[in-house]
């Protein structure tokens, strides 16, 4: 190989390497609003929410998720999701409640 192929290698890296952080830029910008990215639109409020999760072993978690009023306690492993209680009625939001100790 030539000098010229070196520089013609070193190059294409480069021009690669500048798209992929030119990508990563774009995405981490403006990414939260493109389509179908399974966030809603500026402004609604969202009516899913994951609420808390814990580790059972390595390979389990139990994840706490909000829907609307009512929150569903999920077991995920390497097998799939298992429903282990649903219909848990959510407590009031923090910032729903209106409190006569603010000044």
């Amino acid at each position: 190989m030539d000098a010229i192929d070196y520089l013609r290698s070193l190059g294409a890296l480069a021009l690669v390497l500048a798209m992929l952080m030119g990508a990563a830029y774009a995405l981490r910008r403006w990414g939260h609003r493109l389509p179908g990215m399974g966030h809603t639109a500026p402004g609604a409020e969202s009516r899913l929410a994951v609420v808390s999760t814990r580790m059972v072993d390595a390979r389990h978690k139990l994840v706490l998720v909000r829907r609307d009023a009512v929150e569903h306690l999920l077991l995920i492993g390497p097998q799939g999701a298992t429903l282990v209680e649903a219909g848990i009625p959510a407590p009031a939001r923090p910032d729903a409640l209106t409190s006569d100790n603010t000044k």
